[in-house]
């Protein structure tokens, strides 16, 4: 029992880690899980994994996110671009670019924060559902929006606003480096849309020889990137909603590994990790985003989405290698649900 929750959900991490817990299984990214990812490295030869942060294009892949807009910060309300700073003073001689932007930080290469879906759930065993998150934070006292959404008339909450618990700033504070592996989707299953569910997943690991330790972080190649690069910003809906392998988030099986495996971290080169939409189920209410549900809400595992792959999974393949030290914190931007990522990948 903690003061936020009494009864957690079955099968969940919540309080496993401590009463105020908001790393859930990063907490087993330990110091050895570095080491261990540094025994990895054998030649020092780094890759950037993440799209130029301009990518996907447009907003087609969802609505409410919007490519980033640059723009110059004011001096004197002038554009501070190629200013020439003897206009504050003649005796300078200097030029000075200065900018900002305006980024949905969930719109490229990206972290979701266990901020980032929660559920309706029982936590006080009394049959009344709250909307909770991970651990049982609550909305608007922990997780805060302009308004409390009800059936009736919305609520309007007072500030500030955001994720005043379970920001992603807690995962930049733990630094997000260790021992992580290489799952290529891709060379099993082609570009084709596959759903993969537990029984693919392990036909891969034991084709590849792969073994998914306690405490590594999970990268999954599916050649998504690949093919939304090649529209130039132009991406095409339909197009890409048949591309690429997809983890399947209804495979019961599937979801059990993921806990079972004590993996801290899933992370992909597609949209959303999982496939959207997830499978039909016979089941009354479920979760429309059901491997989010188990992985953020439940076991407190972030997700990350639209990496940048390619070259690395390819020499990776060439080398015949699947473990690497992976470096990837995201913004330390407290109260932020999501953020951009730069992850390094070093061999």
């Amino acid at each position: 029992m903690t003061k936020r929750w009494i009864k957690r959900p079955e099968g969940s991490t919540w309080g496993d880690f401590g009463e105020d817990d908001q790393l859930g299984r990063l907490n087993l990214l330990t110091e050895a899980k570095v080491r261990e990812g540094l025994a990895e490295v054998q030649l020092g030869k780094t890759f950037c994994l993440s799209l130029p942060l301009d990518f996907p294009g447009g907003a087609v892949l969802n609505p409410r996110r919007h490519p980033p807009q640059l723009s110059p910060t004011l001096q004197d309300g002038c554009p501070c671009f190629n200013f020439p700073l003897s206009r504050l003073d003649a005796r300078n001689n200097d030029v000075l670019c200065d900018d900002q932007v305006t980024l949905a930080l969930q719109y490229s290469t990206q972290w979701d924060s266990f901020a980032h879906v929660g559920a309706f759930f029982d936590t006080m065993d009394d049959g009344a559902l709250h909307k909770v998150y991970y651990n049982g934070y609550r909305a608007n006292e922990h997780v805060v929006g302009p308004f409390d959404y009800q059936s009736g008339a919305d609520v309007a909450v007072a500030g500030p606003h955001g994720a005043r618990a379970l920001s992603v700033a807690n995962f930049a504070r733990k630094c997000l480096q260790g021992r992580a592996v290489l799952i290529d989707l891709k060379k099993h299953f082609g570009l084709g849309r596959t759903y993969v569910g537990y029984r693919e997943l392990m036909q891969v690991l034991k084709a590849d020889g792969i073994t998914v330790r306690p405490g590594d972080m999970v990268v999954l190649r599916t050649g998504f990137t690949e093919v939304l690069v090649g529209m130039n910003k132009q991406p095409k809906k339909d197009v890409l909603d048949a591309t690429g392998a997809v983890l399947d988030g209804r495979d019961a099986e599937l979801l059990q590994w993921i806990s079972d495996s004590q993996l801290t971290a899933l992370i992909a080169d597609n949209y959303a990790v999982e496939g959207l939409p997830a499978r039909e189920s016979t089941l009354g209410q479920r979760p429309s985003l059901p491997l989010h549900q188990h992985c953020l809400f439940k076991l407190g595992v972030p997700l990350a989405e639209l990496w940048w792959l390619t070259e690395f999974a390819d020499w990776m393949q060439e080398q015949g290698r699947h473990a690497f030290l992976l470096t990837a914190p995201p913004l330390h931007l407290p109260g932020a649900v999501g953020s951009p990522v730069t992850p390094v990948a070093t061999v």
